[in-house]
């Protein structure tokens, strides 16, 4: 639906339970764009994934765009505000995709309720290819810890369980921990590491039951794992970078350390609509390469 009205599309099918979707967009517009997940249906829908749909073709747009999008902010199965804005926008920036992010109220499931907002400046060029091979020297470790209508002291045994779990590895660790506005509660663990050439993000959130050192461990297993592998891009920015990819200009080609059943899915997609053919070296849980000649896609 948020595709639909960036675009002037035409939707049909797009209600729960529907079997058939059809949608043919026209047009990007540009201006003022507000969407709420919870708008048909209470809901804490993941603004990430919203915000990814449209920011692309807002990209493209004849003018500059501002974008706020309420829902969930900080749930499963999408990457989290702090994900977007510290992970995919560098990579994005530096291939001319140019936005920022703003998360000012944190939305948890279930009850959501959070908001993100976005200024989007299109290129009248081409996206630049992406090459990233080597990660570089690692230049610093941030911990971001955050609780929302919960006790501080569940974020300061966040932070202390992360420190504990990555001491033999020599970083110097720079911690932040965080009261969060939300309408919810939740509790949050956010790793952030930092490469010459790279920038690689880990997250997990907490739930009802669950201790402060299980979410700190879900998120350091997830660093530790990249970590002590050799591919830059993080199993997650790589099937979310990939249709920029495959929309610039030249040869772009990045390593990953991990092949996930996503990008495999996401590259085989973009390929049927995009005039692109990727190369993927690496089966699924293995590191890999990834390359593809863009086709060179500007506004018109």
């Amino acid at each position: 639906m948020a595709a639909s009205r960036v675009t002037a599309g035409v939707l049909a099918g797009a209600l729960p339970g529907s079997r058939e979707l059809v949608f043919r967009p026209g047009p990007v517009k540009q201006g003022e764009h507000t969407f709420d997940v919870s708008e048909i249906k209470a809901s804490a829908g993941a603004t990430s994934l919203v915000f990814q749909t449209v920011a692309i073709p807002l990209a493209f747009a004849p003018g500059r765009s501002e974008l706020t999008i309420r829902g969930g902010t900080h749930v499963e199965w999408s990457p989290p505000a702090e994900y977007i804005k510290e992970v995919f926008l560098p990579s994005a920036f530096r291939m001319g995709l140019a936005a920022d992010l703003q998360n000012p109220v944190r939305g948890y499931y279930p009850t959501g309720g959070g908001e993100i907002r976005s200024t989007i400046i299109p290129s009248k060029v081409p996206l630049k290819p992406l090459r990233v091979t080597e990660r570089g020297p690692l230049i610093r470790v941030r911990v971001f810890s955050a609780v929302s209508n919960l006790p501080l002291s569940i974020a300061i045994r966040q932070l202390d369980r992360v420190a504990v779990r990555l001491e033999g590895l020599g970083l110097a660790l720079e911690r932040k921990k965080e009261e969060a506005p939300s309408p919810g509660k939740g509790s949050f663990v956010f790793i952030l590491a930092e490469f010459e050439n790279i920038v690689a993000g880990f997250s997990a959130l907490g739930a009802r039951g669950k201790k402060a050192e299980a979410v700190a461990d879900e998120a350091a297993d997830k660093f530790l794992s990249y970590f002590h592998k050799s591919g830059a891009l993080d199993p997650h920015l790589s099937d979310q970078i990939a249709v920029l990819m495959a929309l610039a200009a030249g040869e772009s080609q990045v390593t990953v350390s991990e092949v996930t059943g996503h990008l495999v899915t996401n590259i085989r997609v973009i390929e049927e609509f995009l005039p692109v053919k990727f190369t993927l070296e690496g089966g699924t849980g293995t590191e890999g390469r990834l390359s593809v000649k863009g086709c060179a896609f500007k506004a018109a």
